[in-house]
Formats: structure tokens, sequence, C-alpha cells
């Protein structure tokens, strides 16, 4: 085989791929991950089943591969904005844009943010393949926090006793540079980020919150303060 024709084989494998994919979003966004169909996808492509399975072999690894999309693009949004404002010494402006990047990405692509951040799909298990993805927002976070304390430091708060084995274990496994009280605060943060996300992205601000925009600025302000960073002075 040539090497011209294996590019244009490469190409069109890649091109396919592509279609797939882009299908597959369109039934996420009318019927929902649970009733993700590769038969459907296929038929809407008109490909035959089985030409199909040449390039995802089961409505699982098609699954997947959209959730490892869905993660980068989300961790990509939040990384290209925060890299506008990286040069800042401000570490609670880095925090912010970062935040609000992903509140932007979420309400640009709600049924991606449901794929990962939703109810669980039936009868689906992520693997660890989509780990590495999925934590591209929670290492961009823990940077900064890291770059903070190791300049003009962070506000350390005292945790109950009961919590230190807990908030041990967590800085070993999350940031080990970083004080346990800070790394515990890390985890409540990121919990809250996207608590946060996911109550505007599916409607749980309605009647509550007018002005998402300004309270979600606030939150996310709060929430750098909550896991220890200071405002540039």
């Amino acid at each position: 085989m040539s090497s011209a024709t294996s590019g244009a084989r490469a190409r069109a494998r890649v091109e396919v791929t592509a279609a797939i994919k882009d299908e597959a979003r369109k039934q996420l966004a009318a019927d929902g991950a649970a009733k993700l169909s590769l038969r459907a996808v296929a038929r809407e492509l008109g490909m035959v089943s089985s030409a199909l399975y040449r390039y995802f072999p089961s409505r699982d690894e098609l699954l997947t591969a959209l959730i490892i999309d869905a993660y980068d693009s989300l961790g990509a949004a939040a990384e290209d904005a925060h890299a506008e404002v990286a040069s800042s010494a401000d570490p609670v402006r880095r925090w912010t844009v970062a935040c609000e990047a992903v509140r932007s990405w979420a309400l640009a692509h709600p049924h991606e943010y449901a794929l990962i951040y939703g109810s669980p799909v039936p009868g689906y298990s992520a693997p660890d393949s989509t780990v590495e993805s999925a934590e591209r927002v929670g290492r961009l976070l823990v940077g900064i926090v890291r770059d903070a304390h190791r300049g003009r430091g962070v506000a350390v708060q005292s945790l109950p006793g009961g919590l230190r084995t807990e908030a041990e274990r967590i800085a070993a496994d999350l940031a080990p540079d970083l004080p346990p009280a800070v790394s515990m605060a890390m985890v409540a943060a990121w919990a809250q980020l996207f608590g946060l996300v996911g109550f505007e992205v599916f409607g749980q601000f309605n009647r509550v919150v007018e002005d998402r925009s300004a309270f979600f600025s606030y939150a996310a302000t709060q929430l750098a303060h909550g896991v220890g960073l200071l405002e540039q002075k």
C-alpha cells in the first residue's frame, strides 16, 4: 500500500469518526445518553451497522469517546481563558476567570455537560481512560493555589481534630506540597463549583437567581477565598 493511499484512508477514518461523534451528540441532545443507539447513528449517517462497528465496537466505546471529548473541550476552555490572565499576580483573578470559563462552556454545551456531570448512564461505567481528561480543570485550579502558596502564601484555616486524618490523606493524593486544610478546602470548592454550574444548567436557579452572571462571579470569588487565596493589594 502506497503512503498516499494509507494517508487517504487515515484521513477518511478521521472524517468518519468525527461524523459518527457529531451524530451521536445530536442524539444526546434529543434523547439523552441512556438512549444512545449505534444503529440509530448508523441509520442517520446512511451506514450499515457493521460498518459503524469498525469504528466503535460498542455503545460504551462511543460514550467513552464522547466523554473524553467533553472533558477535553471543557478543560481546554478553562485553560485557554486562564492563559490570558496567567501572568497576573492576583490568584483570585486567575481562579475566577477559570471558573467563569467552566460556566460559559457548560451553558454553551448543556448536553455534553449533562453527559459528564449529570445522571449516570444506566449500564455504563467510565473506564480509567477518562480520568486524565476529567482532571484537567482540577489540575488547573490546584496549580493556581500552588502558585499562590509558593508566592504570597494562602490563608490556612484550622481543621476540626476529627478531620485531620482525612485532610492529610486528601493532601497526599491531591497536592502533597499544600497544607492539608487547603487540600480539603480545594475538594469542597471543586464540588461547589460544579454544583453551582449544574444548578444553572439544569434550571435549579429559575425564579431564584435572576442576575446569574453576577451571582456566579460572587460565588466563584467566595470559593477562591475559601481555599485561602488572597486578593492582590
